[in-house]
């Protein structure tokens, strides 16, 4: 049974956020906003400064806030001593892909044994890094019991999957379900009431593993429905068939669809990544492929390389060859009016493009420079063009890869662009 669970006011609660990035400091904000005692750890001291200081990090909080915040006695630190006096720890590192494609647990795994060390009884300790079902339970809860506290006796654990949405408008930390499973049932309600002090509504899964899966499962739905919409444009296009205007249509109907829309590859902390954990979980504890998971990760990995033979095939159309055209990328964050780059397709296409003998140059609103250090070249940083104007002038063929709202207000009019995302429209537009 699913019970959701309508916000009550609740005690201040000394809570310690472990993570201060686009999960862990929307968190904060909402909790010392309901009245709680909130230190924010991280061991990158740039970040701590930053906060200090009254700067933002992320694009959905402003410098605003941190001073509201500050003055409302968040305390941003790298030292973990505050953990010992918290009745809350809330852990919120990444947990990016391994070699071997399953999660890589390192950050978790350091946070843990810090917590072994230093929790105190009848503290709630709540894991919200994404990772595959059974984490919480046989690798995290073995590191947080080290020291000889039990869960069930004193210590609480459970897990809670962050669902931030970065730049969505509409919905936030507050008013975005929340899902929570205890270790035991006692852990659960103790974890739904922490939450309700400061979320609308939280909902009671039945444990940590239907927790875990959940966040997974909602993810794994998206990457597979992006990448039959990726398909579906290839041979649209070889078709002679209008897809955007297929889902126009198809989106009508007001039940048993729901739209998706192709793009030149997907991006973020979640679609590329998160289904991989749920596959690399099937294929080693049950030694089969998850193939639904398998093939929708085969299809979006391979879209940079399908934009960029449009893009050759656009240029082939005009006489030119890529070796030597310039090439102009609108947007290379992994989605719209963000500044995030974390795994964004752009990145791919590039080097696809550069390595046809492009030269390969972007303007993005959001970036100002494109750090390739974190792309596999650690010499080059590339520069964004300042003035769009110019460079669409400059460019042999310009290919907006996100729909930054900059671009939608007129900029592009008359500009023959390559559009990959169906937003421009006109007799100079081509659609990916």
């Amino acid at each position: 049974m699913i019970l959701a669970v309508v916000v009550n006011s609740a005690r201040a609660t000394r809570a310690v956020v472990v993570g201060l990035g686009y999960v862990g400091l929307p968190l904060v904000v909402e909790m010392v906003r309901r009245g709680h005692q909130v230190i924010g750890l991280d061991r990158d001291e740039a970040i701590i400064a930053n906060l200090r200081s009254g700067r933002s990090h992320i694009d959905d909080i402003d410098d605003a806030t941190i001073e509201e915040i500050l003055g409302a006695g968040f305390l941003p630190t790298s030292d973990a001593s505050c953990i010992a006096e918290a009745d809350a720890v809330i852990v919120c590192v990444p947990t990016p892909l391994s070699k071997d494609g399953g999660p890589d647990l390192g950050a978790v795994e350091s946070v843990g044994r810090v917590l072994g060390e230093r929790l105190t009884s009848d503290t709630l300790v709540v894991l919200e890094s994404t990772t595959y079902p059974g984490t919480t339970e046989e690798f995290f809860q073995p590191l947080v019991e080290a020291r000889g506290l039990r869960v069930g006796a004193g210590l609480s654990l459970a897990f809670s999957p962050e669902r931030v949405d970065p730049g969505n408008p509409v919905y936030g930390i507050k008013n975005t379900p929340k899902v929570v499973g205890g270790v035991t049932p006692e852990c659960t309600d103790r974890a739904v009431a922490f939450y309700s002090s400061f979320i609308d509504t939280v909902v009671a899964a039945k444990g940590t593993r239907e927790a875990e899966m959940a966040k997974l499962l909602e993810n794994t739905y998206r990457h597979i429905n992006i990448a039959l919409v990726n398909e579906m444009a290839r041979f649209s296009h070889e078709l002679g068939i209008d897809l955007w205007n297929v889902i126009d249509c198809a989106k009508t109907k007001p039940f048993g669809f729901q739209a998706f829309y192709p793009g030149p590859g997907v991006g973020g902390h979640c679609i590329p990544i998160d289904p991989n954990y749920l596959s690399h979980t099937v294929q080693a504890r049950l030694h089969y492929p998850f193939r639904f998971v398998e093939l929708a990760q085969e299809v979006n990995a391979g879209m940079p390389n399908y934009v960029a033979r449009r893009i050759q095939d656009r240029l082939n159309d005009e006489g030119k060859a890529v070796r030597g055209s310039t090439v102009l990328l609108l947007g290379v964050t992994y989605k719209a009016n963000i500044a995030d780059e974390r795994e964004s397709p752009a990145v791919p296409l590039a080097l696809k493009l550069e390595a046809m003998g492009a030269d390969v140059r972007f303007h993005d609103p959001h970036v100002d420079v494109w750090n390739a250090a974190a792309h596999g070249d650690p010499e080059r940083l590339l520069e964004g063009e300042q003035d769009l104007h110019a460079a669409l002038k400059q460019a042999d063929i310009v290919v907006l890869l996100q729909a930054h709202h900059e671009y939608l207000d007129g900029a592009l009019d008359g500009v023959g662009v390559f559009d990959t995302r169906g937003v421009l429209s006109g007799s100079e537009v081509v659609r990916l």
